[in-house]
């Protein structure tokens, strides 16, 4: 399991919040956009707390007017905006060891295209791979992302077919999964099966809450993980329904996440 640090510990600034992650007793952590924080600062944190960042995303464009700008039409201006996000997102990714970047694509009122996001993915495969990164792409539920490019898992995973390249994969959040379309566990072992399942993500719905606060039987879903042969972290992307996050991880003590004595 990671921790979401962009979502969990936000009782306490971003800096602090590796060192509480580590106390509650995970050894993986993840975030959205850590370009707030020099890469050097947050490499110290990570090394200090004996932790490994295991998820970033690229820069977004104008969040939260803009959800990604991976897929926007045209060329020349937008195109080098697409690369300065991903050559921003290596730098960090290289200084803190992170093995993965999260490409958005962005919505379809501003003229996200699978076409242009194919090609530009194609191009930051490449760029990737002389990092030593690899690159992932999400399905987000049209409730909470309306209008996103791709809000099914489906339609990641045909792109990723044109895509066509090893280092390009599928982040799956169950979350988003059960939100968008349901039958949860179909959805898990099509994408085991796929074999471009990178990274996963949970949370609760209909709240986005921890394990055991929802609709969600996620201990349940974390064994069909492990029964189809997924071997990577798990990101706990939730909001925690409690005043503070460690009242929120009692389910994670199942899974290794025991909080150091005194924290």
């Amino acid at each position: 399991l990671a921790a979401n640090l962009s979502m969990l510990f936000t009782e306490h600034p971003f800096i602090e919040r590796f060192r509480r992650a580590a106390e509650a007793g995970f050894k993986a952590v993840e975030c959205l956009f850590p370009y707030d924080t020099p890469p050097e600062t947050l490499s110290e944190e990570l090394h200090a707390h004996g932790l490994q960042q295991v998820l970033i995303n690229a820069p977004p464009g104008d969040w939260p007017r803009q959800r990604g700008i991976g897929a926007l039409p045209g060329e020349g201006a937008a195109d080098a905006a697409f690369e300065q996000s991903i050559d921003t997102a290596l730098r960090y990714a290289t200084a803190m060891k992170c093995p993965l970047v999260h490409v958005m694509s962005g919505l379809r009122e501003q003229g996200a295209e699978e076409s242009t996001f194919v090609r530009r993915l194609q191009w930051a495969s490449e760029r990737a791979e002389q990092s030593g990164v690899r690159l992932c792409v999400e399905a987000l539920n049209s409730r909470d992302m309306p209008g996103y490019l791709l809000d099914n898992s489906d339609a990641v995973l045909r792109l990723l077919e044109k895509v066509d390249r090893s280092n390009v994969g599928l982040q799956l959040d169950l979350y988003h999964v059960q939100v968008a379309e349901g039958d949860v566990s179909t959805r898990i072992v099509q994408a085991c099966k796929s074999g471009r399942l990178f990274h996963v993500q949970i949370a609760n719905p209909p709240g986005r809450h921890e394990p055991g606060v929802g609709e969600l039987n996620l201990p349940y879903l974390l064994e069909q993980l492990d029964a189809n042969g997924y071997i990577g972290h798990v990101g706990c992307e939730y909001n925690p329904s409690t005043q503070d996050t460690l009242a929120s991880l009692k389910w994670a003590t199942n899974f290794g996440i025991i909080p150091r004595v005194g924290s």
